[in-house]
Parts: structure tokens; sequence; C-alpha cells
């Protein structure tokens, strides 16, 4: 697909440029001002009406990935251990053949696909990936959803009907704001879009409201909170139970107008009644009136709102997790009121051109893992790769992903991914995955392109639109994702005349509309089409404030019924599971075996943000944190490396001693690990960290949803060097390192 006519960078004088940064979920609006042809400054749109002039490291960072020499621009193909540049029809017609050839020879099933992360920050990939996929027909399809927010889907598609009624926290009209595993003021909200998160939480606490967090680690959003509790890792699900239990013996239930199109309520104090706070709390290293108190407070508080995240979505019980989330703020009456969590009414309603979901209609051939949305879990990938079998993965596409970086046991995955007959990349840097690809097919980066947040606008806080035009205008030699979704998915099509020609149909209308057209009739589809049209949007260079979340059921369930089912039956006979997790659990001090949780840092969210020097300069942060008592038993030293065992794998890091981890537990930050060889981010290799899912076990996945276990992982940690001596009677843990390690992790957030 050649372009026919000439490209430029624009006039070459001083400009203002307005538009999103699409780097994390928060959408903040940026200001970019050009000086002969180059960016000379990014800062946060004081006018945008959502994010209020905020943003944070990532989007400065915005031109060092746009300048980055080391992101590949033409197609490349792997010649042994080396690339080289090829044209991009050479490019296509290599790519398609391999795949071709692997399914013509083995079957649809010898092939698979991963997506990872940045898809979803990217309209093109979203609207014109699903097009490739269905060419390509994969009989194994993954993504990073399954390393990371697949129990929330699970939980919407059970409760609501749809994998994409997903509630968000009303943080600006809340009064009490419950966080359970979850560090916003870091992530600026996951699955709940919320720029300036941190003022946000500051202003609930300046009209008299309260922040409570609930960790094993006092994060950046617990230092700031009203409380902060200390919890095990891994049974936050017990909590949660613990909570509805609760809330049901003493009588603190309100549904309310929910009570009306809700089903299940009178199911669940039976199935719930052995999870008193009593009986849980030693498993969870709480106290049980302490339990009992939070939850009073929480029920009787005038506006309430539960939210977890991360920490209790990658866990052996996340789909526990996400759906007891969602149960609490439904008894307490407080979930599509103000104040609760509540749905959005974004401009491109997405729920109209996805499906609702689908939950077990077939497993994975090694393990038997459920799918979810026509997907196999990611932590059975590598099996499947490597499985001693006809039916095994020979052929793969990855699509803006790092899975050796992202999923459990990606020491694993490197080896299956090298012995793969057949793999091509969609993405522009050679990663720790894509070094083992035999096509890279590099896209524009986001700065060459348009952009419209269809999926981040059906997460905000506040119901916004905002159009991004493009900055610079991409080369004659480059493609946008979406050129390369029509062009591959052309050469992959087969079958029969009739399937051929309705796919060169469906093909040619998504060309001559490209994205902008398909943006165009999804806003006359939408609930605005009165008001919003796409010159409306184009003009507002600032953005579009369409007002707060409203409330809306029954009418937006997607059940059959219109009704919330508060008890789905998995849910239920997942509970039996949980009933053996409530013993105490302990450590074994013997062989120094502790429970390791990850971390999200503010100046990364990919891996391929470690090749910006702005971002990775400066102190290494790709530490262990670990409590004093710990290391003093274990003879660790600040700064000290120590070797990391687990089940599947080691990795050495060196030591942070910190009391802001709970003890028992150690914690490493997520996407490092940049110390493969044949990887081309010059940048990234002088920083290279380690992985955490070095350590992660393929095998430990949330066995109800099929979403990785990637937190409460047992590990053994060892000094590399000779011990340090005991710590003298009297002596302070600051003498251990604990304020550097307050001072830096506060310097990371200035």
């Amino acid at each position: 697909m050649a372009r026919t006519q000439s490209r430029t960078s624009g006039a070459e004088h001083a400009f203002t440029h307005y538009r999103a940064c699409n780097l994390c979920e928060a959408i903040c609006g940026i200001e970019i001002k050009l000086e002969d042809g180059r960016i000379s400054s990014i800062r946060g749109d004081k006018l945008d009406p959502f994010s209020r002039g905020h943003i944070c490291a990532k989007a400065v960072a915005l031109k060092d990935i746009h300048e980055d020499t080391d992101r590949v621009r033409k197609p490349l193909r792997r010649r042994g251990s080396e690339f080289e540049e090829i044209g991009w029809d050479e490019a296509f017609d290599e790519a398609a053949n391999r795949l071709r050839s692997v399914r013509d020879r083995h079957g649809a099933g010898s092939l698979g696909v991963y997506l990872g992360n940045p898809n979803v920050h990217n309209w093109g990939a979203m609207l014109y990936g699903p097009l490739l996929i269905k060419a390509l027909r994969p009989g194994n399809r993954f993504s990073a959803t399954s390393v990371d927010q697949l129990p929330h889907h699970l939980s919407a598609y059970l409760m609501f009907g749809h994998q994409l009624l997903l509630p968000v926290p009303d943080v600006d009209r809340t009064d009490f704001m419950l966080v359970i595993g979850a560090n916003p003021v870091v992530s600026n909200g996951s699955l709940m879009t919320a720029p300036d998160i941190r003022q946000r939480l500051k202003d609930l606490q300046a009209r008299g409201g309260r922040l409570i967090v609930v960790d094993p680690r006092r994060t950046e959003t617990a230092r700031i909170a009203d409380q902060h509790m200390f919890i095990r890792p891994g049974t936050d699900a017990l909590l949660l139970a613990a909570l509805v239990h609760t809330i049901f013996d003493e009588e603190l239930a309100r549904p309310d107008r929910l009570a009306a199109f809700t089903e299940g309520l009178d199911q669940l104090p039976g199935v719930l009644r052995r999870f008193a706070p009593e009986k849980v709390a030693g498993a969870l290293g709480m106290d049980g009136q302490q339990i009992r108190a939070l939850a009073r407070d929480f029920a009787t508080a005038r506006s309430a709102v539960a939210y977890g995240r991360m920490g209790v979505s990658v866990q052996e019980f996340g789909g526990l997790c996400q759906w007891l989330v969602n149960v609490m703020n439904i008894v307490t009456g407080n979930f599509d009121r103000l104040g609760g969590a509540m749905f959005t009414k974004p401009a491109v309603d997405l729920m109209k051109f996805q499906g609702r979901g689908s939950y077990d209609r077939f497993r994975s051939s090694v393990r038997g893992l459920p799918e979810f949305g026509g997907e196999l879990p990611a932590a059975t990938m590598a099996e499947e790769m490597l499985a001693d079998r006809g039916g095994r993965i020979r052929g793969m596409l990855t699509v803006a992903g790092n899975p050796v970086l992202s999923t459990p046991n990606g020491r694993q995955l490197d080896r299956a991914l090298a012995g793969l007959d057949s793999m091509v990349s969609i993405d522009f840097y050679v990663n720790e995955t894509t070094r083992h690809a035999h096509v890279i097919l590099p896209p524009t980066a986001a700065l060459e392109h348009d952009h419209y947040d269809v999926v981040f606008n059906l997460l905000a806080i506040r119901n916004v639109a905002r159009y991004s035009a493009a900055l610079f205008e991409p080369g004659l030699d480059t493609r946008h994702d979406w050129e390369i979704a029509l062009e591959l998915s052309r050469r992959l099509q087969d079958g029969p005349l009739w399937r051929r020609l309705k796919a060169t149909l469906a093909r040619w209308q998504m060309m001559s509309l490209g994205p902008t057209g398909l943006l165009k009739q999804a806003l006359k589809r939408g609930p605005y089409a009165q008001t919003v049209d796409y010159p409306s949007l184009t003009a507002a260079e600032h953005g579009l404030d369409l007002g707060p979340l409203e409330p809306c059921l029954p009418e937006r369930l997607a059940t059959r019924d219109q009704r919330i089912n508060l008890a789905p039956e998995p849910m239920i006979r997942d509970l039996a599971r949980l009933r053996s997790r409530m013993e105490p659990g302990q450590t074994d001090i013997s062989t120094g075996e502790l429970l390791l949780i990850s971390r999200r840092q503010p100046r990364s969210n990919n891996s391929w943000m470690h090749n910006c020097e702005r971002l990775v300069k400066g102190k290494n942060r790709c530490t262990l944190l670990i409590h004093p008592d710990d290391a003093d038993r274990l003879g660790l030293a600040q700064s000290q490396n120590a070797l990391l065992k687990s089940r599947v794998g080691e990795t050495v890091a060196p030591i942070e001693i910190t009391e802001e981890i709970m003890p028992g537990v150690v914690c490493l930050p997520h996407g490092w690990g940049h110390d493969r060889e044949g990887v081309q981010m010059k940048v990234a290799s002088q920083h290279p960290g380690t992985s955490i899912n070095d350590l992660t076990d393929h095998e430990s996945v949330d066995p109800l949803s099929g979403n990785a276990a990637l937190s409460a992982v047992p590990v053994t940690v060892r000094p590399l060097h000779e011990p340090r001596p005991k710590r003298a009677p009297g002596t302070t843990s600051e003498s251990f390192g604990a304020k550097t390690s307050r001072e830096h992790s506060l310097a990371e957030t200035r």
C-alpha cells in the first residue's frame, strides 16, 4: 500500500499543538511546542477540562520515543541472529507466506496470536486488528488481558451481561473510597481513567471524605491515605468476603433501588456465612474487629466506593475478588449512584461494536484452562508451543507486545519462541520478544497518526471526548498499524470464493473509510449524536467535557432479563476453594521463603519506555524491597545483591530495605529484564534491571478466570556475598536503609 504523495514535517516555524497523551490510561491533555520541525517542549494542557494541566514524566518522553534512533522504521527480516532491512512488499509477502505455510501444513491450531497492552492505546490497532485476526484464523489467541484485568471482564460478563460493562469509581463525588491492591497515584487510575488522581483524592479528603488503602506495601497512594492496612498477599478475597459477611451479619445491607432489578440478594448471606472476620483474620494478618469496623464505616458512609485493581486481579482468587468488589458496592447501595461505582456514557460506545463476551466455550489443550472472549490464558502460551504432540503452536503473530517480560515464566517463553517454525511481529522495537521474529513490520509511533480513545473514554471518571490530530506526517516508506493490518489480512485470506469475496468487500470498505471514517459513523450512533459530531470534536482542540457520570440502570444492563446477577454460579462454586485458604499463612524461616509481589513505577508503563534516557536515569529503581526484620534475619544489607529463587527460576536484584513493605513480603517492579542477547535498545540494555517474570510461575493461575497469579509468589532470598553483621540491640531500622528508601521513593513522585 504505497503512498503516492509527498510527506513533510510541516512548516518550519514555531507553533503549538494540542492532543492527548496515549501512553497510559489517564489520557492527559498535553501542549506540544515545535520549533523548526522539532519538539521543544511538552507540558500539560491547562485548558483540558479533564486533566486540568496535569501530566507525568511519561508524557514528556513522547519526544524521546518519536526521535529514538533504536525505533524500527523499515521492515526487518532475520537472517540467523542478525536483521536486515527489506521493502514493504517483500516483507508483507514473507510474513504472509510464513504464517500461511504453517497453517496449511499443520492446521489453524498450529497458529497463535498475542496482542500486547499498547493495542488498546491505539485506535488503529483496535479498529483494524480484528480484521487481521479473522483473516489469520489462529487456533490460539492470547493477550495481555489474562496477565492483567481479565477478572474484571469475567465479573462484568457474568453479573451485568457484557465484558465491557466495567463500573468505575465516582471519585469526584464520593465520601469514602476503599482502595484494595491498587496504586492510582502512580497508575493515574487503572480501569479508572482519572488524570491528576492525587489531587482528586486530596479533594475527597478536603470535603471531609476518607481514603482507606489495603495493600502489602505502603504505596504512594497509601502515603496520602487516612488509613493504610497491611494485608498478606493473595488473601484479599477472604477480606472482601468477610466485609460482605459483616454487612449482612450486622444488618447494614441497603441495596435500595437496586433490589428491584437484582437477583441473588437472598442467596449471599448463606454462601458467605463461613467467612466471619474472626475466622479469616489470621490468614490475612489483620484483626477481626478492624475488619468489622471497616465494613461498618463503608456501609454507613453517605456515599462510598470500593475499588480493587492489579493486586487483587493477578492472584489465585482474582475472579472472586472482582466479583466481591462489585457485590460490596451493590449491597450497600453504592452502585449506579453519585459517589459510588458508576458506568460511563462515552461518545463512542464500544459496547455497540464489541461482542458481549464468552466464557469456557473451550479449553487449552495442555492444562484445560478456560477460554474468555475467544482468548486462552497467556499463562499457557509457552506450554502450547512446547507440547510434545502434533497440535502444538508452530507459528506466532505478536502485535505490540513483549510477553517475554510481561507473562509468567518468561525464560520458558523465551525458549518456546526460539523454537517456532515462523514468527511475525508488528512492533517498532527489537525487544526481548521480537528478537525471535523472522519478520518485523514497524508501525508509526503515537505522534505520527491521529488518535481517539475508543477504550479509555469507556473507563473515565467523567464523560469526555478528545480528538488528537497527528503532529508529524509519516514518511513515504512508513505504514500505520491499520494499514499493516489491512495489507497483511489481504495476503492471508483464503478459503472458498464466497468467503474471499466477502472479506475483500469488508477490507475495501474499511480501507476507504480509514479510522476517521469509522469514528464519524460511531459518533452518529452514539448517545451525543445530536451535539457531538466529527467537525465539533476536531474543532475542540482542548477536548469536550460531556458531563459527570449519571445513573443508567437498569437500561444499560446487557443481561437477557436486564437484571444484575449478584450470585453467578461459577463464583458461588469457587467459594469452596477460597474456604481452604482460611488457615493463617506462615513463611518458612528456615529456608528464607517470602511472598513476592510487584509494583508499578511513575516513570514506567511498558518495557519499551526503558529506552528513554530521561525515564531511567538516576538511581537504580529496579530494586527488591524487603522489611528490616527479614533483611536482618537473612543477613541482607542495603544495596547488596541478593539471589532470588522460585519454583521456575532465579534472578539477582539489589536490596532496598524499607518499613514500607510488610514482614514476610518482598517486592520487585514490573517490566525490567533487558539483559537478553539480541535486544536492540541501547538505553534499556544499559539499565537492564531484572525481570520479575523470570520468577513468576506459569502454573499458578486463578482457575476460575485463567488469569495469571503474578502476586504472592513464594521465593527464597539469599545474599550473594558475605552476610552483614546482625543488627545491634536498640539499633533502629533507619540504620539499615529505611530512611534512604523513603527518600528515594518520594523523589520518584516529585
